[in-house]
């Protein structure tokens, strides 16, 4: 098996190729394989670990309700409509307090509550109103 080193230095390197055994072939073949696997476990265990907690996040979105559960969804004052978070789609709610927290979307008690958030705050937040259906 022949494994060759191409790069933007190539034409300094001349395309340098090593000539391996088979035994060694397959033992490289065999460690980039597992190396394939850890990755993939890593970045399943990494998605996982992120998919959000609704109990954890009931918890953290009690500030949340102090406008986002007022009746009829009417802030008293300044008179303004509230948008409804039970049953919004969870990948909607973490785009939207992520634009919040970065600043591209305008809106400053938003973006001050969305700015004390950790990305795992978010997650559990997201899941808690996905999971609360459209009351």
């Amino acid at each position: 098996m022949n494994f060759c080193i191409y790069n933007r230095m190539s034409k300094m390197l001349n395309g340098s190729c090593l000539r391996l055994s088979r035994e060694a072939s397959r033992s490289v073949s065999r460690r980039v394989a597992q190396g394939l696997l850890v990755a993939g476990l890593l970045l399943t265990a990494s998605t996982s670990a992120f998919s959000g907690d609704a109990d954890a996040g009931k918890k953290k979105a009690y500030t949340c309700l102090g406008c986002h559960g007022v009746l009829h969804y009417v802030n008293t004052y300044p008179t303004y409509h509230v948008p409804r978070l039970g049953g919004q789609h969870k990948e909607y709610l973490i785009a939207a307090l992520k634009a919040y927290r970065s600043k591209t979307r305008l809106h400053a008690t938003m973006q001050a509550n969305a700015n004390l958030l950790t990305d795992e705050d978010i997650e559990d937040i997201a899941e808690y109103f996905a999971s609360q259906g459209a009351n």
